[in-house]
């Protein structure tokens, strides 16, 4: 038998097809099933973790039937078997796939942060891969009618906090897609840092950015399939005058408290510095260093796990470790930047070593580290152009830690809200 490339392409990962199940629709949001989750693979043992393309798939694409499909994804939207799904869906002659649209890092996921790959013809599948990065609003969704799509997918990892920006991405595509009038069907993933809490301050909205567009948690605790039936139910009405004709595809087998290594799924960077699962366990943090003027670790092995600055010496490690923080430990290291901040010159501070992740509060964690180092090196100090405000979601962390506050009483200063916002993210999660 010869075997061709779409059929390669086509078999191996989804399973076998069944049926769907009925979805309950409320008004123009809908949650799809597609399917039962996966039988066990022996007794006792834990459901066979499918992610919402593997169950698009294997329901034969069926929510996609008639439509001319346009894909918002990245190098990180893979099967379980490492198969890019833009390869996977083109080679499908059940599947119009008719563009490709990339976002910051671009499609292939090559520009380094605050670039994108700009619009060009994919070489493997010769389908127009447009760029969304920086466009929103009308300007978007006029890159979607002239695309000539119905309807627009969305396939991407997170990494579980706030000013992580694809998940920015999805909120300005929705709002773009209920503008342009398309349908938006959100496939599943995993957060990789589970999806047991959510922590931190919840942004302001008077420092809306990229980074933050809405009101929720610095670390969100959140799927992308949560944060789109949030964004649907709770913004989308104020930005584009109507919610979006949103359909979640859901994954079967994951559990909130799974962490990314318990799914059984290969790690693709969904940018170039966040390299493995354990970046993403403490970014929803040490992401805030990025609005100081020292290292957050970019150019070495080990982003935002090792902080420092020129100047810097074991008393910050030492600092650290006496806060007595739960679930982790601080070791003195010094490093050489290969780029960003301090490019190849020698930088002291602490590499994080997390060694119990169910106890462990990124967020907390992150501000100890900020009133330490500010109480034992001189040198430390804000980004002049106030980035921090930008990150934490309002000026108040800045202030705070310029006034002398521990991190009891920082932390403390965002209890009420991020109260709150845990009562409204409780009405859109979807798995236990």
């Amino acid at each position: 038998m010869t075997v061709s490339r779409r059929t390669l392409l086509t078999t191996g990962a989804t399973g076998a097809m069944w049926p769907a199940a009925p979805a309950a629709a409320t008004g123009a949001q809908r949650t799809a099933v597609t399917g039962p989750p996966g039988p066990a693979a022996r007794a006792g043992s834990a459901p066979r973790m499918r992610t919402g393309f593997e169950r698009l798939a294997a329901d034969g694409y069926r929510l996609l039937t008639g439509q001319r499909v346009g894909i918002i994804t990245n190098q990180s939207g893979i099967t379980s078997d490492a198969r890019g799904v833009v390869d996977v869906m083109h080679a499908d002659r059940r599947v119009r796939l008719s563009a490709v649209f990339g976002a910051e890092h671009g499609y292939r996921g090559t520009p380094q942060a605050g670039l994108s790959e700009g619009d060009y013809t994919d070489p493997a599948t010769k389908l127009p891969v447009l760029d969304t990065y920086r466009k929103s609003g009308q300007r978007l969704a006029d890159v979607f009618t002239k695309a000539g799509v119905d309807t627009l997918v969305y396939d991407s990892q997170d990494a579980g906090a706030r000013f992580y920006t694809c998940i920015w991405t999805l909120y300005d595509c929705m709002v773009a897609a209920a503008l342009a009038g398309k349908r938006f069907v959100v496939l599943d993933r995993p957060n990789p840092v589970s999806g047991r809490e959510a922590y931190g301050p919840v942004l302001d909205p008077r420092y809306a950015t990229f980074i933050g567009r809405a009101p929720i948690a610095q670390a969100h605790g959140m799927t992308v399939g949560e944060l789109a039936l949030l964004y649907n139910g709770e913004f989308l009405r104020a930005a584009a005058g109507r919610p979006v004709e949103l359909e979640v595809v859901e994954m079967s087998g994951w559990r909130r408290a799974d962490f990314f290594d318990a799914t059984g799924l290969p790690w693709v960077p969904p940018s170039p510095n966040m390299a493995t699962p354990d970046t993403a366990l403490v970014y929803a943090g040490t992401g805030l260093f990025e609005g100081t003027t020292m290292s957050e670790g970019r150019g070495t092995v080990r982003p935002f796990e090792m902080l420092g600055a020129e100047g810097l010496d074991g008393r910050w490690a030492e600092a650290a470790n006496a806060a007595g923080l739960p679930g982790v430990r601080f070791r003195e290291a010094y490093y050489v930047p290969t780029f960003g901040a301090f490019q190849g010159r020698t930088v002291g501070g602490l590499h994080i070593h997390v060694h119990d992740r169910a106890a462990y509060d990124p967020v907390r964690t992150a501000v100890a580290l900020l009133v330490t180092a500010k109480r034992t090196w001189r040198g430390f100090a804000w980004r002049p152009d106030r980035f921090i405000d930008k990150l934490s979601g309002s000026s108040r962390l800045r202030t705070m830690i310029d006034a002398g506050a521990g991190t009891d009483d920082v932390t403390g200063a965002w209890q009420e809200e991020l109260t709150a916002f845990r009562a409204v993210r409780r009405r859109y999660l979807r798995y236990r």
